[in-house]
C-alpha cells in the first residue's frame, strides 16, 4: 500500500499541550499518520498565538499546524480547566512537553490522568528522563552533553529537538498499539537527551571520528574542494570507490588504498581541477554517489 494512503492513526484523537518545536513536530507527524489533531494554547499577547514559535517563526509555526485544530486554554483558570476535561474525555493520545512539577500543578500527572480516564494514553516529552527532567535544558545543551557540538559553531540543525519529536511518534504508535490490544491507557517519557544520545551513537562507536571511515579517514568519505564550490563525494563502498579511484587515476592495491594520505591528496587533486557541472556530468556516468555544492 503506497505510505500516502497508509494512515495507521487514522481516527485517533490526539490533544497537544505541547509548545515550541518538539510536540509540534511530533503532532506533524502523527497528523501525517492519520490522526485527528488538536492544540490547545495559553492565551496569547494582543490575540496573537500562545506558542512562542507562532511568534518568533510564523512560517515554521503554520506548517507544523496545518491541519490541526487549534485552540486557546488557559489551563491555570478554572474555565480552562473545565474545557480541557470536557477534552480529555474524548481524547484517545496525550501530548506534554511540560516539567513533571507543573503537569502535577495543572493536575496532569499520570498517576492522576490515569484514574480519571483509564483509556487514555500519553507522551511526555522531557528534557532528560528520571529524575533529570526537572533540568533546565534546550536541543543545544543535550547535543553538548551528547559529544555533538565541535568548536564554537552552531549545529546545523536541532538534532536533539527533531529527534525527540519522532521518537515522541513511534511512541504514540506504541501507547496506541497497547490501548487496542487492551482497552487501557499507558504512559510513554521521550526524553531530548536520549533522542541526541541515540543520534551521537555512530560517533561513540567511533564511525564518525577523525580516525573513523565516514569521519574524514576514508578518501571516498569527504567533503573536497572544487573549482568553482565544494562537492560531498560518499564512494564508500567498494565498486563505488574503484570508480572515483579510477577517475583520479589511483591504483586501488588493497583495502587500505582509500585510507593513504597519498590517496586523499590524489583524489583531492582530481575534484579541485573539475567545475561542478563536470562533477554531476561523471558522477552520472561513472556510477558514483557526490553532491556538488556552491
Amino acid at each position: 500500500m503506497p505510505s500516502s494512503v497508509l494512515k495507521p492513526l487514522r481516527g485517533t484523537r490526539v490533544l497537544s499541550l505541547a509548545l515550541n518545536l518538539p510536540g509540534p513536530a511530533a503532532l506533524l507527524r502523527l497528523r501525517e499518520l492519520g490522526a485527528r489533531c488538536t492544540k490547545a494554547e495559553p492565551p496569547g499577547r494582543d490575540g496573537g498565538s500562545g506558542d512562542p514559535m507562532g511568534v518568533y517563526n510564523p512560517a515554521a509555526y503554520a506548517e507544523m499546524h496545518a491541519g490541526v485544530k487549534v485552540v486557546t486554554m488557559d489551563l491555570k483558570s478554572e474555565a480552562g480547566q473545565r474545557a480541557l476535561h470536557r477534552t480529555l474525555a474524548r481524547t484517545d493520545l496525550l501530548l506534554t512537553s511540560f516539567r513533571p512539577s507543573a503537569l502535577a500543578k495543572l493536575g496532569l500527572d499520570w498517576k492522576r490522568l490515569h484514574r480519571q480516564y483509564p483509556a487514555l494514553a500519553m507522551v511526555a516529552i522531557v528534557g532528560a528522563p528520571g529524575a533529570r527532567a526537572e533540568e533546565p535544558g534546550h536541543d543545544l545543551t543535550y547535543l553538548a552533553d551528547a559529544g555533538l557540538v565541535n568548536g564554537l559553531d552552531l549545529p546545523p540543525t536541532l538534532f536533539a529537538d527533531m529527534g525527540g519529536a519522532l521518537m515522541a511518534a513511534e511512541a504514540a504508535l506504541k501507547a496506541r498499539l497497547y490501548q487496542l490490544a487492551t482497552g487501557r491507557g499507558c504512559f510513554q517519557e521521550v526524553a531530548l537527551s536520549e533522542a541526541a544520545a541515540w543520534l551521537a551513537r555512530p560517533r561513540h562507536w567511533g564511525l564518525t571520528q577523525p580516525s573513523g571511515a565516514v569521519g574524514g579517514a576514508h578518501a571516498g568519505y569527504r567533503v573536497y574542494p572544487c573549482r568553482d564550490g565544494r562537492v560531498a563525494v560518499a564512494a564508500l563502498e567498494p565498486h563505488f570507490a574503484a570508480a572515483l579511484c579510477r577517475l583520479a587515476g589511483v591504483a586501488v592495491t588493497d583495502g587500505k588504498t582509500l585510507f593513504r594520505p597519498a590517496t586523499h591528496a590524489a583524489i583531492a587533486a582530481f575534484l579541485a581541477s573539475r567545475r561542478r557541472v563536470e562533477l554531476d556530468r561523471l558522477a552520472v556516468e561513472h556510477d558514483i554517489p557526490l553532491h556538488t555544492l556552491a
